[in-house]
This record gives C-alpha cells, sequence and structure tokens, in this order.
C-alpha cells in the first residue's frame, strides 16, 4: 500500500466526504423556572460548552442508518417511508425518528436516506438535556441534506414536536430553547406564553458545577407526565373561578389560596406560582444590580420549593443541596431539569476548585455509596451548523 502524505490523506477525506453534512447542539442548564416552561412561565436556561455532535450523509436509496457512540451495539436500520417507534435499547433512536416524522409532515425532510452518527462530550441522563441537543443536531442534519432552512424559533418547534408528539415526554420549550438561542456569558429568557427568546448577561466571574447524583432518570417512564397533568388539573379548576387564566404561571396567590382543590394539586400549583415570582425576582434583581448572594438565595429556595410541593427531588439530591448551601463560595444550589433523579447545579464563584468539588463528592460517597461525577461548564453559543471535518470529530 502507497503511503500517503498528510495532505493527500486530507484530499481523500475530503472527497469521501464530499456530500456529508454535520451540525452541533449544546446541552443546557435549567437555571431558574422548574417545570414552568409547560405551565406558560418565564423561564430562565444557558447552553453550555458541550454536546451532542452529528454528522450525517445521504444513502441512495429510502435507508437510513443510525449510530450512537454512547450507545454501543444498537445500530438501527429502517426505511424513511416506513418509520417505527423504537423500544428498550433502541429507544435513544426515538429522539430522531421523532424529528424524521416532524420534517416530513412539514415536508422539510430530505426525499432520500440517509446515515447519521452521533458523537457527544455530555453526560448522558444528568438532567443537561441530551435529548434536546440529539433533536436539533438531528434536525440541523437532515435540513441541510434537503437543502432546507429554518429559524431559530422553528428548530425549537421542530425538536419539541418531536419530543411531545414521538417520544411521547409532553415537555415544554426550555430545553429546546436554551439549546437553540444560546449565547456565550448568557443566560436565555423564554417566556413560554407567547414564545419569546432574549438573553440576559450573567454577572462576572461566576460558574456553573454540575453534580450528578447518579440516579438516572427516564422522563419517559418517571412521573413527569404525572405532574404535567396535575398542574393542568389545577389550571382547569382556577379557570372556573377565572375564565380570563390562560395558564397555571399566571395564577395569582391570591386566587390560589382562595380556590378549593385537592391537595396534591394545590401543592404543585403553589410550586409553580412561586417558581415564577422567583425568576421574576431573580431577572429584576440581575437588572438592577443586586448582591449575587441576594439572587443565589432564590435558586436554593427553587430546590426546597421543587422538594416540598412539587415533589420531584429525591433525599440525594436534596444531600448536595444541603452540602453546597453550607459552601462559601456557592452563591446557590438546586435540581436541575425534570427532576426524579439527574443532577444539582451550583452557581459558583470563580474560586470554587476542582479540590472542593472533589471534597462534597467524597461527602456524597460515604452517605449514598456512590461518588457522584461532577462537571463545570461555561455558557456557550447554541445550535449551529459544523464543517463536517472538523476537528471535534476526531474523538
Amino acid at each position: 500500500m502507497k503511503n500517503l502524505t498528510i495532505e493527500e490523506a486530507k484530499r481523500l477525506m475530503t472527497e469521501s466526504m464530499n456530500d456529508a453534512v454535520a451540525a452541533f447542539a449544546p446541552g443546557r442548564i435549567e437555571f431558574l423556572g422548574n417545570h414552568l416552561d409547560y405551565n406558560g412561565g418565564l423561564v430562565l436556561g444557558t447552553a453550555i460548552n458541550a454536546g451532542i455532535y452529528a454528522i450525517a450523509q445521504p444513502t441512495k436509496d429510502s435507508s437510513f442508518h443510525l449510530f450512537s457512540e454512547s450507545f454501543k451495539g444498537s445500530q438501527i436500520s429502517g426505511s424513511i417511508n416506513q418509520l417505527e417507534k423504537q423500544s428498550g435499547k433502541q429507544s435513544w433512536a426515538n429522539y430522531c425518528l421523532g424529528v424524521v416524522q416532524v420534517l416530513q409532515d412539514m415536508e422539510f425532510a430530505p426525499t432520500h436516506g440517509f446515515s447519521l452518527i452521533l458523537s457527544t462530550d455530555l453526560p448522558m441522563s444528568a438532567g443537561l438535556s441530551s435529548s434536546a441537543a440529539v433533536e436539533l443536531a438531528t434536525a440541523q442534519c437532515l435540513l441541510q441534506l434537503a437543502s432546507k432552512q429554518v429559524t431559530k424559533k422553528e428548530l425549537v418547534t421542530i425538536g419539541r414536536r418531536a419530543e411531545n408528539e414521538w417520544v411521547g415526554l409532553p415537555c415544554g420549550m426550555l430545553d429546546q430553547g436554551t439549546s437553540a438561542f444560546g449565547e456565550l456569558d448568557q443566560l436565555v429568557r423564554i417566556d413560554c406564553s407567547n414564545e419569546n427568546f432574549s438573553t440576559l448577561s450573567l454577572p462576572k466571574d461566576t460558574s456553573f458545577w454540575i453534580f450528578d447524583s447518579g440516579i438516572k432518570h427516564d422522563l419517559v417512564d418517571s412521573l413527569y407526565g404525572t405532574r404535567n397533568q396535575e398542574c393542568m388539573d389545577a389550571l382547569s379548576i382556577l379557570q372556573k373561578q377565572d375564565s380570563s387564566l390562560s395558564c397555571l404561571a399566571h395564577c395569582s396567590t391570591t386566587l390560589l389560596e382562595q380556590t378549593e382543590m385537592a391537595e396534591n394539586l394545590k401543592k404543585r400549583a403553589r410550586h409553580v406560582v412561586a417558581e415564577q415570582e422567583r425568576v421574576n425576582q431573580f431577572t429584576q434583581g440581575l437588572q438592577n444590580g443586586n448582591s449575587i448572594d441576594q439572587l443565589g438565595k432564590l435558586l436554593t429556595a427553587s430546590h426546597h420549593s421543587s422538594a416540598n410541593l412539587f415533589e420531584n427531588s429525591l433525599p440525594e439530591l436534596d444531600f448536595l443541596v444541603d452540602l453546597l448551601d453550607k459552601e462559601e463560595e456557592v452563591h446557590g444550589a438546586r435540581l436541575t431539569g425534570g427532576g426524579f433523579g439527574g443532577a444539582v447545579l451550583a452557581w459558583t464563584t470563580t474560586r470554587f476548585s476542582q479540590k472542593r468539588a472533589d471534597s462534597i463528592a467524597q461527602i456524597y460517597e460515604k452517605e449514598w455509596n456512590t461518588k457522584p461525577h461532577f462537571h463545570s461548564f461555561l455558557p456557550s453559543h447554541g445550535a449551529s451548523h459544523l464543517d463536517p471535518l472538523d476537528i471535534r470529530f476526531k474523538r
């Protein structure tokens, strides 16, 4: 075999990938606004500098092939003309197939088949929304193959529809919206009642740390859907008292407390109403230049509300929050994401160190017999196209 020079190898690689496309979609941290998105509230999130990388090439027929580095031995093949929902070890592919279905409904899907490979540097099932990143990265690749373009807002809708209609999770737009609209050193502010997206500058010299409890959560099979329905039931009762009320997050404390309903519904509604007020206070405080410690207390209060009223925390998550709350360099801590497992967010000074994080992990391990993984992230750009030969694919 002839020895190739580096330049010759690059040329051959370029030729072999002449029709390939690639994309990146970041994971996200839910900063504040737990379970407010499907309740029509204002939520705050940030895209992070880790996510899902996707590369795709067209096939010469109607066949598709899906492969993920995160799920060894579970390559999935089929026809774009006969999509089938997957189960068991193959269920990860539903986030991709749901996107294909939505794009087909929109007549924005490629008319030929494709091969799609997913790679990630994002911790899976840790409350960082790898699923939404998969949806947006997949959508961007398929849209490129179909020579179609959409706005960021339309990209959010495609991902959300895929998760609602195909995967079966009744999520709001926080995950897809933050992944699409993320910017460096910014929080993404989403008004879920009118699908309005904006950004807020974060205070300087602060960092995000994620502590993964090690408890993997599958929101499709968890109590996520139950909480969603409880919120809808509470809203229905409240609307009998005030027909102008469009969503639970817009309910006043006075109306809520004057309205009789089952205790579990009242607790869920109290969380939503109070959480919306915390988001409002944080946004206003950020704009007014309030102290970071004041702002951070709103995050910790959010966690206690999630634990006691919305009941989507776990003792392990509560333990982590309590540990972090005692740290001098931690402004606030709370569960992030859907809950029922997953991770805790710590909003810290830049002085919070790997050594302190490891100390907390060791204390957690003594209590729960498992050591949590921890990660530090920076606010990052949102979803984007990539060069298929980008260095990040050379893992």
